[in-house]
């Protein structure tokens, strides 16, 4: 017998979110950095969220940060982790962890982004134990 597999619904995409889900469906994972103030954000939007200015740009992530808090869903019919991943830019995003024993999952444990299919759009950055 198979193991039920959790249904990831598909995220709003917008004109102003478009180039991260394009990037997400090539299996890249982007983020926003301001050209004023030189800091890194995410979500993605238009206006850096530290100074206000609208030059703002995407970059390529590495994928690769750490946890920094997490909670293990338990009550529901497919057991899910949700988690606050800090990658090596410096942002912080809340995700999802998957592809690993939830019983093992530590704070500032080494995880690397993964793609999850959704249900009828973009796939979604989630993170796996590095």
């Amino acid at each position: 017998m198979s193991k039920p597999e959790r249904k990831v619904p598909a995220p709003p995409v917008s004109p102003e979110t478009r180039p991260f889900w394009d990037a997400a469906a090539a299996g890249r994972l982007m983020i926003k950095s301001c050209g004023a103030c030189s800091r890194a954000h995410y979500y993605p939007r238009a206006l850096c969220p530290f100074c206000g200015s609208d030059r703002t740009e995407w970059l390529p992530a590495s994928g690769r940060g750490t946890i920094y808090s997490y909670s293990v869903m338990r009550r529901v019919p497919v057991p899910y982790a949700i988690a606050y991943v800090t990658l090596e830019e410096g942002v912080t995003m809340m995700t999802n962890i998957v592809d690993g024993d939830l019983d093992r999952l530590r704070i500032g444990q080494p995880v690397r982004v993964v793609f999850q299919p959704t249900d009828g759009g973009p796939p979604v950055p989630m993170f796996a134990p590095a």
